[in-house]
């Protein structure tokens, strides 16, 4: 992929007839802000088309290369080739010159970031998601994402989801469920290790094992053999066992001795063995 900038040698040529910088000692990011400040100026007395326009165009988008390369890398995470990224990002670059006004006031880094954001992430979009989402989603993110833009450069800021979902007229948690959509690039294997701490894979690390989960099958054998002991056994053995009574007040429960009830719970004991030995 390739963004449609002048050739290198007519950008050059249009940054040689630029005004020279200050003497003064200045950071590469004030250079580079002077110089697209003169640019800027030289290329509105400029029609469009015409070579000295192409020229100077051309020399404003290798000065702020550095400004796609800097947003192009908070996108490293996303495995994608990083030339491509920065091919991108150069192409939302150049629609901020094209639109860029400097008599609004602004700052051009301002202005050019959010576009160029854009740009990229389109195009991870449109061509690199793994994840579906669904379709009225997916239109929403776009109008959320256009808005983000449009609202940055109004304040200067990153505008806040109330500010988002009131310009969208939509609600706040329709506009968390767009970021969140948009962050949804590719599905990430269960089995795969974490990169860099040396962790095992998700998979390893979802859910806990449940400690009742061992007695599921005891208390199924249970259930199926106290279904085949008479129905006053029953009876005592969840009296016993399920409502915690002692004997004593089992027996007052049923109106029998205490002694009858010992000699019903050896019994149902016994049955239940010889019932478990029979189905073993």
């Amino acid at each position: 992929m390739s963004a449609s900038t002048a050739p290198p040698q007519e950008a050059v040529a249009a940054t040689e007839t630029a005004p020279a910088a200050p003497a003064a000692p200045r950071s590469r990011g004030a250079d580079t802000r002077a110089l697209t400040q003169v640019l800027f100026a030289q290329l509105k007395g400029l029609q469009p088309g015409t070579p000295e326009h192409n020229r100077v165009r051309g020399a404003l988008i290798e000065a702020n290369l550095p400004l796609v390369r800097y947003a192009a890398a908070r996108f490293r995470s996303r495995n994608e080739p990083m030339e491509d990224v920065v091919q991108v990002g150069t192409i939302g670059l150049i629609n901020a010159i094209d639109r860029f006004d400097p008599e609004r006031g602004v700052q051009f880094p301002t202005f050019a970031m959010p576009t160029v954001i854009g740009e990229i992430k389109r195009y991870f979009r449109d061509n690199v998601r793994t994840v579906h989402v669904p379709r009225r989603l997916h239109e929403l993110w776009v109008q959320v994402n256009g808005a983000t833009e449009d609202l940055t450069t109004s304040f200067g800021r990153t505008p806040t989801t109330a500010e988002i979902a009131e310009r969208l007229r939509i609600t706040e948690d329709e506009v968390l469920s767009c970021i969140e959509a948009g962050r949804s690039y590719h599905a990430t294997s269960l089995e795969a290790a974490q990169e860099g701490d040396g962790l095992p894979g998700l998979l390893d690390r979802l859910g806990y094992e449940d400690p009742a989960l061992d007695g599921v099958e005891h208390r199924d054998l249970v259930r199926h053999l106290l279904v085949q002991l008479p129905e006053r056994e029953q009876r005592i053995l969840l009296l016993r066992y399920y409502s915690n009574l002692t004997q004593s007040q089992i027996s007052a429960e049923l109106g029998v001795s205490q002694m009858h009830v010992s000699r019903l719970l050896a019994r149902s004991f016994q049955r239940l063995r010889s019932a478990n030995r029979i189905e073993a």
